[in-house]
């Protein structure tokens, strides 16, 4: 039994397999095995995995041609691993050398966590820097966050397996069984990741370190990519899910989320409204409510509060004085940005379905 399994699920990832495996390969912490979970690929990823298990018996290759998508092959995984700590990886992701130290030594001062995310570098295909992206950091901070964006990068992951394996948790389900059975929702792709971690920081189990932890791969086949507004529309179904669960564990009013989501660097169009301020009072005396009036939370306020008006003068205004007292984090500014250009031909917007729990 090894500390820590590896999750890398790959289809058809040749291009970036191999820089992706050196990269565990060469961790400071070595106790670990990789799971490479094969999705049916046909371009030698699978051969590629063979040659370095090997040279290696810690890689092992796992094949689940028929797996139900993403959540169906993680939770494959997830069945054969024997570890404490369960890691996920991505077949075109770079780890730094320390990610798993860092991980392990962020449990050890988190007791309670059930997932622990960091933040990431970003690059492109060919491995030059492009960004970076920025995750909120704090458990009631994350919690809140969760509630209108995924706040843990899922390759930056790792979970207490116990813990995964005491509460249930897989890809997809709902877990928590908070809700009657005919409201429980499945999440099987686009936004499985965060359903998992939404359900764990509502309850103030997630958390991100400061730190660098991989190098993340933006090269134009990910998924946010390809199935954008699919992913918008299962995330925004996601977070109202989450709502109304948050509402139910904390015994506090349920509030409609979507004026205030930045799912995808986006804010939703809400029936043409243009002022939520009314609805942010009653969505933050809840959220301060659940989260026992935590000092972290207001930091997630602020940036909820600026995103309650349409108006494009005002929301750039808030948003530049917001910046001036807060460091910006992964898709605030877009979120921003792609409002006050959405009336520019061929520019994305997303408008909020109706909630529906049925």
């Amino acid at each position: 039994m090894a500390t820590i399994d590896v999750l890398l699920p790959v289809k058809n990832g040749i291009n970036f397999l191999a820089e992706s495996l050196d990269s565990v390969q060469s961790q400071s912490f070595q106790d670990w095995r990789l799971l490479v979970l094969d999705h049916g690929s046909t371009d030698g990823s699978r051969e590629l995995a063979e040659q370095y298990h090997a040279r290696d018996p810690r890689v092992e290759l796992h094949s689940f041609p028929d797996a139900d998508g993403l959540s169906g092959l993680l939770n494959k995984g997830l069945d054969i691993c024997d570890c404490r700590y369960v890691m996920r990886h991505d077949a075109d992701d770079i780890c730094y050398p320390d990610r798993m130290a860092i991980s392990l030594e962020a449990f050890a001062r988190n007791p309670g966590c059930v997932v622990i995310g960091g933040q990431a570098d970003v690059i492109n295909a060919e491995g030059a820097a492009i960004g970076d992206m920025k995750m909120p950091i704090g458990s009631k901070r994350v919690g809140a966050a969760s509630l209108f964006r995924n706040p843990v990068a899922h390759p930056t992951s790792m979970l207490d397996f116990a813990e995964v394996s005491r509460l249930g948790v897989r890809y997809g389900n709902d877990f928590l069984n908070l809700l009657p059975q005919e409201q429980q929702i499945r999440v099987m792709n686009l936004a499985e990741d965060y359903f998992l971690f939404g359900q764990l920081a509502i309850q103030g189990k997630c958390n991100n370190v400061p730190q660098k932890l991989i190098k993340y791969r933006w090269h134009g086949n990910n998924v946010s990519a390809t199935r954008f507004d699919d992913q918008m529309k299962v995330s925004l179904r996601v977070s109202r899910y989450l709502v109304h669960a948050f509402a139910m564990l904390s015994k506090v009013p349920y509030f409609d989320p979507a004026p205030f989501c930045n799912h995808g660097g986006l804010l939703f169009d809400v029936d043409g409204q243009t002022d939520f301020s009314d609805e942010f009072e009653k969505m933050a005396a809840s959220v301060r409510d659940g989260f026992d009036h935590a000092n972290e939370v207001e930091r997630e306020l602020a940036f909820r509060k600026l995103a309650s008006t349409r108006h494009e003068a005002l929301l750039l205004w808030r948003y530049f004085f917001f910046q001036t007292h807060n460091e910006a984090e992964t898709g605030e500014w877009d979120a921003i940005r792609s409002w006050l250009i959405r009336r520019f031909p061929g520019k994305r917007r997303m408008s909020a379905p109706a909630e529906s729990m049925a």
